[in-house]
């Protein structure tokens, strides 16, 4: 496959949320029900197509337990977006999404893109966290919510399907932004922005393929 871009996700969140279920199943569409609890950091792939584009994800998964967090700085200054992981059915690893955004704000970009998810939605009787709440907690961070189920599927393929639009967006804003400063000085704004929508139409093939 000829990939026009290449994004870098981040999975962040403490040990036993879900994160490499979630990741499994968006990967290998399946959920095995075992858990293994991730050593250090590993990398999942997988294509997708946003907007005409071929798209390369590369997915780390990250272990959330402390003697591993040590190793991960270096990791958030290399992504391009973060998902973000609570459990439903464990209060205190929602509780902990404060610590991951301050290490967020620490390490990453300014304008990394983030989503934060409620892993364990299928879990109702056992849930510990209101929906409503964790809205608007996202809100107040100006980032997007969703709750999902690695065991059902439920919202997995919506969930990365999110983060990776909102890398794409930022993505080709950023490639407008560049070809306008490519632009000889003189010509009107309105003509500046689309002479640089058309040769940034005209590198990707037709916007894209």
């Amino acid at each position: 496959m000829h990939e026009r871009f290449i994004f870098k996700i981040l999975m962040l969140g403490d040990a036993g949320v879900g994160k490499t279920c979630l990741l499994q199943r968006f990967t290998n569409k399946r959920y095995t029900g075992y858990y293994k609890c991730t050593i250090g950091i590993e990398m999942m792939v997988r294509d997708i197509e946003i907007s005409g584009c071929k798209v390369k994800l590369e997915i780390w998964d990250t272990a959330g337990e402390e003697r591993y967090r040590s190793m991960m700085s270096s990791y958030y200054r290399q992504v391009d977006g973060i998902v973000l992981v609570f459990d439903l059915t464990r209060r205190l690893s929602y509780c902990h999404v404060d610590y991951w955004i301050e290490e967020i704000k620490k390490y990453a970009s300014s304008d990394v893109s983030i989503i934060l998810v409620g892993n364990k939605c299928d879990a109702f009787g056992d849930r510990q966290v209101h929906q409503q709440l964790a809205v608007m907690y996202a809100d107040n961070l100006n980032i997007p919510y969703v709750e999902a189920s690695a065991v059902s599927g439920y919202n997995v393929d919506r969930l990365f399907s999110k983060v990776s639009v909102n890398v794409f967006d930022q993505r080709i804003n950023h490639m407008q932004l560049l070809e306008l400063e490519s632009i000889p000085r003189g010509i009107h704004l309105r003509d500046e922005k689309t002479l640089a929508t058309n040769k940034l139409t005209t590198r990707l093939g037709g916007f894209c393929c």
